[in-house]
């Protein structure tokens, strides 16, 4: 298998804290310094939330855009991802970042309810965000937590109402949302084969535990996936991760086993239609 594998590294979220492993970056200056060191293990897309100075979660837009100054800086040529998802803010605040115009911002189509609330999604949002990605040409990356999600998702990009191709991660092992089952998985990679556009892409990222079992598996059938200490803090069951550039690195060892090269910043530009370096 030729076609290149891109990694995106999900370097902090809104959840994990240093008390849970004390390698997970929350400052700026903690971010670009992790994101360097991910990017020079294979990751091409560095997924990016950003956090107060007292570890809770932000949409702050001054925060987000030091951020993208520090890796345009030290990671020229990364696709630089934002997320605009539930847990950093509410309502519009949550694409208060995208002015900024990067290359990519995570997008949720749909709701869910989670093990302790509701994911909520609602359409008037959904629009929003999406007319905002098109205003500011930014390439969504759609967070798909159920089928519905996947065939909405397809359904808006055939109807011009996201911007550029269309990129779905199934986000596989989320308590109340899509397992982490193999059965499932080979079922969504069928249905974004047979009724996605067809310059389409998918990845998939698995939480917890089951990052290195999805990674494997999406590697293996021509995908794309992402690590990182957002969605996984351990390396296995006794050890914590002691970088997102480890995460990072056993994808990438995975990408050999299948032989497939590991995508450049140029080559994942490529793939995803994404402005050239």
């Amino acid at each position: 298998m030729t076609t290149p594998c891109i990694l995106c590294c999900a370097i902090t979220g809104s959840v994990p804290v240093k008390a849970d492993n004390p390698a997970v970056p929350t400052s700026v200056s903690e971010q670009i310094e992790s994101s360097h060191a991910a990017v020079e293990a294979g990751a091409s897309i560095i997924h990016a939330h950003v956090r107060n100075a007292d570890e809770t979660t932000s949409s702050d837009p001054e925060k987000f855009a030091l951020l993208k100054e520090g890796l345009e800086k030290h990671c020229p040529g990364v696709i630089i991802q934002f997320s605009t998802g539930g847990r950093s803010g509410s309502g519009l605040e949550r694409g208060g970042m995208l002015p900024l115009r990067p290359d990519m911002a995570s997008l949720s189509v749909g709701s869910n309810n989670f093990p302790t609330r509701v994911y909520e999604n609602s359409p008037e949002l959904i629009e929003w965000l999406s007319a905002e990605m098109i205003k500011y040409e930014i390439t969504p990356e759609i967070e798909a937590f159920d089928m519905s999600h996947i065939l909405h998702a397809i359904s808006r990009a055939k109807a011009g109402k996201l911007y550029g191709r269309l990129y779905v991660q199934f986000v596989m092992g989320v308590k109340n949302a899509m397992p982490c089952d193999k059965e499932v998985f080979d079922f969504y990679v069928n249905i974004m084969k047979t009724r996605a556009p067809k310059d389409a892409n998918w990845c998939a990222a698995g939480i917890g535990p089951h990052q290195i079992e999805v990674n494997e598996w999406a590697i293996a059938a021509g995908g794309h996936t992402r690590a990182g200490l957002e969605d996984n803090i351990k390396l296995d069951r006794n050890t914590l991760a002691p970088s997102n550039a480890a995460l990072i690195k056993r994808a990438a060892d995975l990408c050999e086993k299948y032989e497939r090269p590991v995508a450049t910043f140029a080559q994942a530009r490529d793939i995803l239609g994404l402005r050239p370096i």
